[in-house]
């Protein structure tokens, strides 16, 4: 696809999301300014349409940041819900606290410092959407960790799909055909991600090409 037709479809996308507020229109200026990797107002929009159509009452977040993405997700999530929320980042977790509250979201949340992946063992599920975007190279195991939680019409969303860090798609994709390509961990492990859900039958998997790029997946056995 173009670029031009990439920046359109962005814009279109954005532009029929949900209004922002001021504490969104804050946190997308931090994020423009210190060059934060958001998952920005189209995607964020998409996350709170799935949300939505699914009837979320419980969100798990592996890695987020200053609170952006479930910041977008909250007024999906009925009140007596609960979203994870998980930083290794004790001061990007204080910020979230802080955002969220100031969206009058502090009672749906919950805020956990430390490895996302050692924290969802603590919990039990069930867990209605998943959100993976820590590190990289360990998409699969926290999808591993996580699988058992998700129940049939439960929605994992990927963030990184395409592109940010070092990721190539075209080495994602070389990798999924079977090739052998020489390539960083980030790549490989968006890749092995993607193979381990394609190759698993209780999940169907969709491209959101928006943003990064978001691998959505649906349990549906």
């Amino acid at each position: 696809m173009h670029e031009d037709a990439i920046s359109i479809q962005e814009t279109l996308a954005e532009t029929l999301a949900p209004q922002t507020d001021d504490v969104i229109d804050a946190m997308d200026e931090r994020a423009d300014a210190e060059g934060f990797p958001t998952v920005g107002p189209a995607v964020g929009g998409w996350l709170r349409f799935y949300a939505r159509a699914i009837d979320a009452a419980r969100i798990f977040e592996f890695g987020s940041g200053y609170g952006y993405s479930a910041y977008w997700m909250a007024p999906a999530v009925p009140a007596d819900g609960e979203i994870v929320l998980t930083e290794v980042d004790a001061d990007e977790l204080q910020d979230a606290r802080e955002n969220l509250a100031a969206g009058d979201y502090a009672d749906l949340a919950r805020f956990e410092h430390g490895d996302a992946i050692e924290t969802i063992e603590r919990y039990d599920g069930p867990f209605d959407l998943v959100l993976i975007d820590n590190e990289k190279h360990r998409y699969r195991e926290a999808f591993e960790a996580v699988r058992e939680k998700v129940p049939v019409g439960g929605v994992i969303a990927a963030d990184n799909a395409i592109s940010g860090g070092t990721i190539e798609a075209e080495d994602v994709q070389a990798i999924l055909d079977g090739e052998s390509v020489d390539t960083d961990e980030m790549s490989a492990g968006v890749a092995e991600y993607l193979d381990t859900l394609r190759a698993d039958p209780a999940f169907e998997t969709g491209l959101l090409p928006l943003g990064s790029g978001v691998a959505v997946s649906i349990r549906i056995a």
